[in-house]
Protein backbone atom coordinates (compact mmCIF):
# COMPACT_ATOMS: atom_id res chain seq x y z
CA UNK A 1 0.00 0.00 0.00
CA UNK A 2 1.65 3.18 -1.02
CA UNK A 3 1.68 5.24 2.03
CA UNK A 4 2.45 8.64 -0.36
CA UNK A 5 1.40 11.11 -2.20
CA UNK A 6 4.40 12.61 -4.77
CA UNK A 7 4.76 14.83 -7.16
CA UNK A 8 7.79 16.49 -9.09
CA UNK A 9 7.66 20.12 -10.05
CA UNK A 10 10.02 22.09 -12.13
CA UNK A 11 11.94 25.20 -10.36
CA UNK A 12 14.46 24.39 -7.84
CA UNK A 13 14.84 23.28 -4.63
CA UNK A 14 14.81 27.11 -2.66
CA UNK A 15 11.91 27.51 -4.95
CA UNK A 16 9.94 24.75 -4.29
CA UNK A 17 10.21 24.95 -0.49
CA UNK A 18 8.59 28.25 -1.26
CA UNK A 19 6.24 26.94 -2.94
CA UNK A 20 5.65 24.04 -0.64
CA UNK A 21 5.16 26.81 2.44
CA UNK A 22 2.73 29.44 0.40
CA UNK A 23 0.22 25.66 -0.73
CA UNK A 24 0.11 24.36 2.51
CA UNK A 25 -1.16 27.94 4.03
CA UNK A 26 -3.56 28.12 1.20
CA UNK A 27 -5.31 24.71 2.51
CA UNK A 28 -5.44 26.01 5.98
CA UNK A 29 -1.88 24.36 7.10
CA UNK A 30 0.59 25.78 9.25
CA UNK A 31 4.43 24.38 9.70
CA UNK A 32 5.12 23.34 13.23
CA UNK A 33 8.50 20.97 12.34
CA UNK A 34 11.07 21.97 10.05
CA UNK A 35 13.97 19.04 9.86
CA UNK A 36 17.06 20.21 7.44
CA UNK A 37 17.98 16.59 6.95
CA UNK A 38 20.82 17.38 5.28
CA UNK A 39 22.79 19.97 7.80
CA UNK A 40 21.82 17.80 10.19
CA UNK A 41 23.48 14.48 9.50
CA UNK A 42 26.72 17.01 7.75
CA UNK A 43 26.44 18.37 11.66
CA UNK A 44 26.32 15.85 13.34
CA UNK A 45 27.74 12.74 11.32
CA UNK A 46 29.71 14.90 8.51
CA UNK A 47 27.55 13.32 6.05
CA UNK A 48 27.18 14.77 2.98
CA UNK A 49 23.89 14.42 1.32
CA UNK A 50 21.51 16.06 -1.35
CA UNK A 51 18.63 18.78 -0.46
CA UNK A 52 16.34 17.09 1.84
CA UNK A 53 13.82 18.71 4.00
CA UNK A 54 11.14 17.68 6.25
CA UNK A 55 8.20 20.20 7.22
CA UNK A 56 5.29 18.78 9.99
CA UNK A 57 2.17 20.02 8.84
CA UNK A 58 -0.89 20.56 10.63
CA UNK A 59 -3.91 22.17 10.03
CA UNK A 60 -5.28 22.91 13.47
CA UNK A 61 -9.09 21.61 13.03
CA UNK A 62 -8.33 18.59 11.44
CA UNK A 63 -5.86 18.05 14.35
CA UNK A 64 -8.14 18.59 16.95
CA UNK A 65 -10.90 15.84 15.26
CA UNK A 66 -8.11 13.48 14.91
CA UNK A 67 -7.08 13.85 18.43
CA UNK A 68 -10.82 13.20 19.29
CA UNK A 69 -11.12 10.18 17.69
CA UNK A 70 -8.16 8.75 18.83
CA UNK A 71 -5.48 10.07 21.53
CA UNK A 72 -2.68 8.30 20.06
CA UNK A 73 -2.67 9.48 16.71
CA UNK A 74 -0.74 12.32 17.77
CA UNK A 75 2.05 9.73 17.27
CA UNK A 76 1.27 9.71 13.24
CA UNK A 77 0.83 13.64 13.55
CA UNK A 78 1.66 16.35 12.12
CA UNK A 79 1.20 15.42 8.37
CA UNK A 80 5.29 14.90 7.01
CA UNK A 81 6.20 16.92 3.89
CA UNK A 82 9.08 16.18 2.16
CA UNK A 83 10.97 18.21 -0.06
CA UNK A 84 14.42 16.53 -1.50
CA UNK A 85 16.59 17.05 -4.51
CA UNK A 86 16.78 13.47 -6.67
CA UNK A 87 19.48 14.54 -9.58
CA UNK A 88 18.56 17.48 -11.43
CA UNK A 89 14.46 16.82 -9.93
CA UNK A 90 13.18 18.42 -6.95
CA UNK A 91 10.39 16.15 -5.14
CA UNK A 92 7.52 16.64 -2.98
CA UNK A 93 6.47 14.18 -1.00
CA UNK A 94 3.58 14.04 1.73
CA UNK A 95 1.75 11.22 3.67
CA UNK A 96 -0.74 10.01 2.76
CA UNK A 97 -3.85 10.62 5.68
CA UNK A 98 -5.26 7.22 4.90
CA UNK A 99 -2.41 5.75 6.43
CA UNK A 100 -4.16 6.89 9.78
CA UNK A 101 -7.06 5.20 8.98
CA UNK A 102 -5.18 2.07 8.21
CA UNK A 103 -3.10 1.83 10.99
CA UNK A 104 -5.14 3.21 13.88
CA UNK A 105 -8.23 1.25 12.81
CA UNK A 106 -10.97 3.80 13.92
CA UNK A 107 -13.70 4.18 11.26
CA UNK A 108 -14.11 7.62 13.15
CA UNK A 109 -10.54 8.79 11.58
CA UNK A 110 -11.98 8.37 8.16
CA UNK A 111 -13.46 11.63 7.35
CA UNK A 112 -11.01 13.65 9.01
CA UNK A 113 -8.03 11.40 6.80
CA UNK A 114 -10.25 12.33 3.50
CA UNK A 115 -10.76 15.97 4.18
CA UNK A 116 -6.67 16.10 5.02
CA UNK A 117 -6.08 14.34 2.02
CA UNK A 118 -8.28 16.43 -0.11
CA UNK A 119 -6.12 19.63 0.93
CA UNK A 120 -3.13 18.26 0.92
CA UNK A 121 -3.63 16.78 -2.78
CA UNK A 122 -4.96 20.55 -3.77
CA UNK A 123 -1.58 21.73 -2.42
CA UNK A 124 0.54 19.21 -4.24
CA UNK A 125 -1.42 19.92 -7.31
CA UNK A 126 -0.54 23.59 -6.99
CA UNK A 127 3.04 22.90 -6.29
CA UNK A 128 3.50 21.03 -9.58
CA UNK A 129 1.33 23.32 -11.91
CA UNK A 130 3.72 25.86 -10.68
CA UNK A 131 0.67 28.10 -9.23
CA UNK A 132 1.92 28.68 -5.48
Amino acid sequence: MPYDRTVRPTGTFEETVEAVRRALADQGFGVLTEIDVQATLKAKLDHDMEPYLILGACNPPLARQALDADRSVGLLLPCNVVIRADGDQVIVQAIDPATMVTLTGADAMAPVADEAARRLEAALVTVAEGGA
